[in-house]
């Protein structure tokens, strides 16, 4: 049996291209598909070859709160080089915070416009 892996996480944005325009240009990533989704919504796969972030849009009217993923906390990104990530960050306009440097690694957190927050580290 092969390692089990996380291959995808879906989350609701207000405006999933821009969501995925903001996810390629600091981590760059690419787009994997973009299309219709469930309930007349739209949505866009972006990350790499082996796993993405599905950014889905609700239809017009459709809200975007839905209580099963208020537990969500935050998704973390490993990136190679965290300053150059951070300084992107800063180019979009979001805030970066909660620096750490302890072991295994060291990280930041940004939330996006859609309020989701993310942790970005780098094991180097």
């Amino acid at each position: 049996m092969t390692q089990s892996f996380l291959e995808h996480v879906n989350v609701t944005v207000a405006d999933a291209d821009q969501t995925a325009a903001l996810l390629v240009d600091l981590f760059d990533w690419h787009i994997r598909w973009s299309g219709p989704a469930r309930d007349g919504g739209y949505s866009v796969h972006v990350g790499t070859e082996a796993q993405y972030l599905a950014v889905y849009r609700p239809s017009e009217g459709q809200s975007r709160d839905f209580p099963k993923g208020a537990p969500l906390n935050h998704l973390a990104i490993v990136v190679d080089d965290l300053d150059a990530v951070e300084a992107k960050v800063v180019a979009q306009g979001l805030t970066p915070f909660n620096h750490g440097d302890y072991e295994p690694g060291r990280r930041f957190y940004f939330f996006d416009e859609n309020g989701i927050e993310f942790e970005v580290v780098s094991y180097r």
